[in-house]
């Protein structure tokens, strides 16, 4: 939706756990010589102002990056993810946050391909003039989910894909599964990356089992699923509880790097007694 900024919800739990998993799988790729290309569906505008307006209407970083950001006795993968948050800040303090173009920009190397799609106007032109001088880039205001057709299989044939759209309206979880089906019949051993969020609705409760059902007849490497639940639903049953990620052919080291992070994540971000953690995985 048009109406969607990702300002509001900058550095909060979800990009914490969305930004983790999507560091380590870019690590992963840069393990090997061979270029590789990201594409990103929903980009947004690639950084964002944590001291202004949109930001601060809720603050939802203070239960996010904020509470990460100075700490020195974070598992190695999480120490990794937060120093990326620091090198995206010139100064000391915490006021910029990456999105996800940002992390890959910080993680990509010369000739590896980003291929970066985001339909607001506003937030296309932030991305387009902070991406302008990256060599192998595309920003294009185009519908990332329609796109995909266009973009697969890469020049390369090593590719992440990145899908994390605002779920604002109900039509998004239908066409993230189209999405992932069109990913793995073009590149049956892409890696995609699907963030959602954790409500009380049917539509995302019935999502992972959805993701699951279309990745398993085609993945070649099988998938990894991740939630982190560090809220309740308020009286009402309204509210996001927490977020997940589901990746289909994964890094093979994926697991034990999650594992050895979500403890403190539950630690640290959740806001009630009862905060956890799942992950899960199966293997092709």
């Amino acid at each position: 939706m048009l109406a969607y900024r990702h300002a509001f919800h900058a550095g909060n739990h979800a990009d914490v756990l969305k930004h983790l998993v999507l560091a380590e799988v870019l690590r992963y790729m840069a393990e090997k010589d061979k270029a590789y290309t990201v594409v990103d569906t929903h980009a947004g505008a690639g950084g964002y102002a944590l001291d202004g307006r949109y930001a601060q209407k809720n603050a939802e970083h203070l239960g996010g990056i904020a509470a990460l950001y100075a700490r020195k006795d974070l598992p190695g993968p999480l120490q990794q993810y937060v120093q990326l948050v620091h090198d995206f800040n010139p100064g000391k303090k915490l006021e910029q946050y990456p999105g996800s173009p940002a992390i890959a920009r910080m993680l990509m190397r010369f000739d590896d391909r980003l291929r970066c799609y985001e339909l607001h106007p506003t937030d296309h032109r932030i991305l387009a003039s902070y991406l302008e001088d990256r060599a192998n880039t595309q920003v294009l205001q185009q519908d990332g989910f329609a796109s995909l057709k266009a973009e697969l299989p890469p020049p390369s044939r090593r590719g992440v894909v990145l899908i994390d759209p605002p779920y604002e309206i109900k039509a998004d979880y239908g066409k993230v599964i189209a999405a992932l089906r069109e990913s793995l019949q073009r590149f049956a051993d892409g890696t995609v990356a699907i963030w959602y969020p954790q409500l009380q609705t049917v539509e995302s409760v019935q999502l992972v089992q959805r993701l699951k059902a279309a990745a398993e007849p085609a993945a070649k490497k099988g998938w990894l699923h991740v939630r982190l639940t560090v809220a309740q639903a308020d009286e009402r049953g309204f509210g996001m509880m927490g977020s997940g990620m589901f990746v289909v052919n994964p890094p093979f080291v994926l697991h034990d790097k999650l594992a050895e992070c979500l403890p403190t994540l539950v630690d640290t971000l959740g806001q009630y007694d009862d905060a956890n953690y799942l992950l899960e995985q199966q293997t092709a």
